[in-house]
């Protein structure tokens, strides 16, 4: 029996055949010389951009690992790599790949230690130092072209990533001034509600105390912002690389705008890995600002999406599949256990 919204499928399916399609005209003319340049690729620049894009990665992991120990959650870097390459993979490549990403990597902390809260919170931070980063890139990128670019927007995101990192730092060293804030918070929402003053108070509190654990100090700053940058560039540098091998002369300004137009047209979930329209983007950017033909646009993008995209989605669930699916198939059990677990400490520190 067919289900509700079947229909959806047929009409995902269309949409993507007519993107494809639709590339397919665009680029037809361009693909004579772009598979020129292909046959005649330079491998050792490949190689140097899967290098690139293991740093990337390995940055990724170790800024995602340092956030956890903030929140007293140690974990190594083999174990933290491993969610990085398997989430990526999801990510990249399932419909609605971000949410099964961002529910696997919370499942995944949780496991090794992390609170609700803590591993949230460290979900959270990695989102937003990716936005200010891309946000960052793109300012250089726009400055070194001899563009105008808005002072607000460098003064907005480094400000934002202070202001988290001072927050955190704050609300651990003055609980008693938070408690006070969440208190009359707590209360002035429940006269709204009608509700007792004190209503929901003890779970805004616990949640608090989770919160407490993370002892943001200015050395955990330091390296989660270096390993964030190293994150950043790795991936830059892969698109670099990938232009340099199929004999092109790119210029940085037009690299570093091409990477951040191409990493923010892919949060638009619209279809996996951002299929069709972020090739379109990297391909009209790398032309129009960096300075390349098309034909070498062409050929570059497809190497750079072929490491950041299909070799890393590979290895992502070659990981997945060796290391994590056993813990999907009780996923469910274990989480409720845990919950309750947890639940049951709460109570017994409360009672003492």
């Amino acid at each position: 029996m067919r289900g509700r919204w079947w229909w959806l499928k047929w009409l995902a399916g269309l949409l993507l055949c007519g993107l494809l399609i639709g590339e397919g005209i665009y680029l037809w003319p361009r693909l004579h010389e772009s598979w020129k340049n292909l046959t005649d690729i330079h491998w050792g620049w490949v190689a140097a951009c899967v290098v690139a894009e293991a740093v990337s990665l390995s940055g990724f992991g170790r800024m995602q690992k340092q956030l956890l120990h903030a929140g007293h959650v140690e974990v190594s870097q083999r174990r933290s790599l491993s969610v990085i390459y398997a989430s990526t993979a999801m990510s990249v490549t399932l419909p609605a790949g971000q949410v099964f990403s961002t529910g696997f990597t919370y499942r995944e902390t949780r496991r090794w230690g992390a609170s609700p809260i803590v591993a949230s919170w460290q979900l959270a931070i990695s989102g937003v130092i990716a936005a200010v980063g891309l946000a960052l890139l793109g300012f250089a990128g726009a400055i070194l072209a001899g563009g105008s670019a808005s002072p607000f927007t460098l003064i907005f995101s480094i400000g934002g990533i202070l202001a988290l990192f001072w927050a955190g730092h704050y609300a651990t060293r003055h609980p008693t001034r938070i408690d006070a804030v969440v208190r009359w918070c707590v209360a002035r929402f429940n006269a709204i509600r009608r509700h007792p003053a004190d209503d929901g108070l003890q779970q805004v509190r616990d949640m608090i105390t989770q919160l407490e654990s993370v002892e943001m100090r200015r050395r955990d700053a330091v390296l989660t912002t270096l390993w964030a940058v190293i994150h950043r560039m790795g991936d830059v540098a892969c698109l670099g690389f990938a232009c340099l091998a199929v004999g092109a002369d790119p210029r940085l300004a037009g690299v570093l705008i091409a990477f951040a137009f191409g990493k923010a047209v892919g949060t638009i979930p619209f279809a996996p890995g951002g299929i069709v329209y972020v090739d379109a983007t990297l391909i009209a950017s790398l032309t129009s600002a960096a300075g390349l033909p098309a034909a070498q646009a062409v050929a570059a993008a497809f190497v750079y999406r072929g490491v950041s995209f299909i070799l890393v989605a590979m290895v992502g669930w070659v990981v997945f599949l060796f290391l994590f699916r056993g813990h999907q198939s009780g996923g469910l059990e274990s989480d409720v256990a845990l919950e309750r677990a947890e639940a049951e400490q709460m109570r017994k520190n409360r009672a003492g």
